[in-house]
C-alpha cells in the first residue's frame, strides 16, 4: 500500500521504454516476467548511466559518503573522503545489506537512526537456503514446477510454487526465495517438495498402479521419469524405501502409497541457516510511517528524502522489489528537485 502512489507516477512499462528506447531488447516470459533477450546486466547499467550524463549529472566514483551533514532540523548536504558537499535536498539510496562487496554495507540505517528513524529489524529476504545435509543433493539439478514447503514446530510456515534449484549449500531458485524470509523469522525448520503439485495423493496412487498393471515387467522407477530429473529418482525410493529397480509386479499398496507419500513430500533437509549476505534484498529497514508515501520525503529530518532498499519495503520474487526501487527513487529526485 505505501508504494501503491510511487507505482502509479512511474510505472513498470515506463522502465521498459526507457531502457528499450536505447536499444535494449526483451521478452515478456509465460509468467509476466521481462527480462534483456541477451545483454547482461552491466548492458542496462549503461543505460541507466547514460540518462545521468544526458541530465549533466557529475557521478563522483571512489568517493563513498560517510555521513550527513546535519543542521537540526535540515540535512544540508554529506561527508565524503572529508569533503562537506552541501546540497538543497539529500536523497539516500544506498540500499540494504545483502551483498555487501557490491557496495551495499547498510550505512543509511545509522545515519537515518541518527535522526530519529526508527529501523524495522534487517533480515534476509529473497535467499537462498543452506540446509544442514548440504552436497546431499546434486548440485545444479532443478525441480520444476513444483511446491517447496517449510514447517516448523509441527506445522507448515510458508509454501511456494515454481522451480527449485539444488546449490552445494542447500536450496535455491524461485521457490526457496520465495519462502526465506519466512523461514529466517521462524529461526528455521525443515524442507520438503511436492514434485507433483497438479495430483492429489489419491490421483497419483491411481497413476502409479495403473502403470504397474500396464507394465508389469518394467521397473518402478520409470513411473516418475516424467516427475524428477534422473539424478533425484534415486533419493525418492531410498526415502520411500522402494528399491528403485524393483520390479512393477512385484510392488505391493504399501510400497506403491510410500511412494506417493515420498513424491507429494519429498523431505529435503533441515535449515542451517538463511544467508543475508546471499539474498536479492533484506526485508526491514526505515519504518514506512514515517516516510511520505507521495513524495518520499522523511518526516524527522527537513530537506532529506529516502528511497529504494533502505526502507522497510521487501515484495516477492518477480521483479517486485526492482520496480518497487525504480518507482520510489523516481518520486524522491522528482520531489527533491520541486523543493
Amino acid at each position: 500500500r505505501f508504494i501503491r502512489p510511487a507505482c502509479y507516477r512511474f510505472t513498470n512499462d515506463e522502465i521498459i521504454r526507457m531502457l528499450t528506447s536505447r536499444g535494449l531488447k526483451v521478452y515478456t516470459r509465460p509468467d509476466g516476467r521481462i527480462f534483456p533477450v541477451d545483454a547482461p546486466a552491466r548492458d542496462v547499467l549503461a543505460i541507466l548511466g547514460s540518462y545521468l550524463r544526458d541530465a549533466g549529472v557529475s557521478v563522483r566514483l571512489k568517493a563513498p559518503a560517510t555521513s550527513l551533514l546535519v543542521e537540526e532540523p535540515y540535512v544540508r548536504g554529506v561527508w565524503s573522503n572529508g569533503e562537506n558537499l552541501k546540497a538543497d535536498a539529500v536523497i539516500l539510496s544506498v540500499g540494504g545489506s545483502s551483498y555487501p562487496n557490491s557496495g551495499t554495507t547498510g550505512d543509511g540505517w545509522p545515519w537515518t537512526r541518527g535522526l530519529g528513524h526508527k529501523i524495522v529489524p534487517i533480515g534476509p529476504a529473497l535467499a537462498p537456503i543452506d540446509l544442514v545435509n548440504e552436497g546431499e543433493h546434486p548440485a545444479g539439478v532443478a525441480l520444476r514446477d513444483c511446491i517447496l514447503k517449510a514447517r516448523s514446530g509441527g506445522r507448515e510456515i510458508a509454501r511456494w510454487r515454481g522451480d527449485l534449484l539444488f546449490t552445494h549449500h542447500g536450496v535455491s531458485g524461485p521457490c526457496a526465495l520465495g519462502i526465506s524470509r519466512e523461514v529466517a523469522e521462524a529461526g528455521g525448520g525443515s524442507l520438503e517438495a511436492d514434485v507433483a503439485p497438479d495430483e492429489c495423493f489419491e490421483e497419483l496412487g491411481r497413476k502409479l498402479l495403473n502403470f504397474c498393471r500396464e507394465n508389469p515387467k518394467k521397473q518402478v522407477s520409470g513411473v516418475i521419469a516424467d516427475l524428477v530429473p534422473e539424478s533425484i529418482v534415486e533419493t525418492v525410493f531410498n526415502r520411500a524405501g522402494v528399491g528403485r529397480e524393483t520390479m512393477c509386479s512385484n510392488l505391493d499398496r504399501k510400497a506403491r502409497n510410500r511412494i506417493v507419500e515420498t513424491l507429494k513430500a519429498l523431505p529435503l533437509g533441515d535449515v542451517k541457516r538463511v544467508p543475508l549476505d546471499r539474498g536479492e534484498v533484506v526485508a526491514g529497514g526505515v519504518a514506512l510511517d514515517e516516510v511520505d508515501p507521495h513524495t518520499m520525503r522523511s518526516l524527522k529530518a527537513e530537506g532529506l528524502y529516502l528511497c529504494g532498499e533502505m526502507l522497510d519495503i521487501a515484495g516477492p520474487v518477480g521483479g517486485y522489489n526492482l520496480q518497487a526501487a525504480f518507482a520510489t527513487g523516481f518520486v524522491a529526485g522528482e520531489s527533491a528537485a520541486c523543493s
